[in-house]
């Protein structure tokens, strides 16, 4: 029995460092190359296990060389991968990120076999999900299938996070029916319907939780957080960092958020564990190896340093 389950995508990240992002048409010339497991629902997984999390991953890589390395890597950080599997024929998934010099990242996602993980799949996983505290869920699968987990998981009691990125145009109501919404600005405008969001994160947590979500946690990247919830309405500060790559800061935040749910935290207290996790995460190269430990953020929380004027602070919606 798990404490989280999620169910969501697996990809080999193919990082290149530049001295920024390239714009369209142009070609730069980078510096580092990595090869490093990525993807948001490995990621999300990797961090709730790092934090001390029993965790179980649902999901399809290729019969690859990558598909065997990320197996033996999600096992390695104690992962329960029984629901991992693996799709003849089909390439691992793979994403493609360019990281700049001050931090920031592109990234392109080539779904591979995430694109395969049906809803058949789900109803295989089902006893895994029906034991969990906790189900999260983000968007690099097929849309019909984080339907039917977030069903799944509902007719189980099981609360539902759903991290939804990258967003669509509208939610199907299976995944608008959640317990936690917790998208970032672009994604959050993306889902109103808007090109750039519009009169602050009150009024787009607002008009977010009217599509049915209970709470919403709309992350700002460099301005921290707003909590949206009954009886809360909360502004939470970044911390200060000196970020080297933002990629999957998101999903470490995603992941800790998870972890404080499950563990029964009060949602601001889940609010502010799950920021100090997105803060470290900033600190380290890659996805993956960024995601912090339970000691590590406990210590960011007793420090308490708000973000200062001279420092970056995380992306976590990245």
């Amino acid at each position: 029995m798990s404490d989280v389950v999620v169910v969501g995508s697996v990809n080999m990240d193919l990082v290149a460092v530049a001295p920024h992002i390239p714009r369209h048409g142009q070609t730069v010339l980078g510096s580092d190359f990595a090869t490093i497991p990525g993807g948001k629902g490995a990621n999300q997984a990797v961090a709730a296990a790092r934090l001390g999390a029993h965790v179980a991953l649902v999901g399809r890589v290729g019969d690859d060389a990558f598909g065997q390395t990320l197996r033996r890597g999600l096992e390695a950080e104690s992962v329960d991968c029984r629901y991992l599997l693996p799709t003849p024929g089909i390439a691992s998934g793979v994403a493609l990120i360019v990281v700049s010099q001050d931090g920031e990242n592109a990234i392109c996602v080539a779904g591979g076999a995430n694109s395969r993980l049906s809803p058949e799949d789900i109803e295989r996983a089902a006893p895994a999900i029906a034991g969990a505290k906790v189900c999260v869920l983000q968007l690099e699968i097929p849309l019909e299938t984080a339907a039917c987990a977030a069903a799944v998981a509902r007719r189980h009691g099981v609360a539902v996070i759903l991290d939804p990125a990258p967003a669509p145009t509208a939610l199907p109501p299976a995944l608008s029916d959640v317990d936690i919404l917790t998208p970032n600005e672009s994604e959050a405008a993306r889902l109103l319907g808007m090109v750039t969001l519009k009169g602050g994160p009150a009024l787009a947590a607002k008009l977010l939780r009217a599509r049915g979500p209970r709470a919403v946690v709309l992350k700002l990247g460099g301005d921290g957080c707003y909590l949206s919830a009954p009886g809360v309405e909360e502004r939470f500060p970044a911390y200060a960092v000196r970020v080297v790559d933002t990629t999957a800061a998101g999903d470490a935040f995603t992941g800790a958020l998870a972890v404080a749910w499950a563990e029964g935290q009060p949602l601001r207290e889940a609010v502010a564990f799950a920021g100090a996790a997105g803060a470290l995460a900033c600190t380290r190269f890659g996805a993956q190896p960024s995601a912090p430990t339970r000691t590590e953020v406990q210590a960011l929380l007793v420090s308490g340093h708000p973000r200062s004027a001279p420092d970056r602070s995380p992306a976590p919606g990245s």
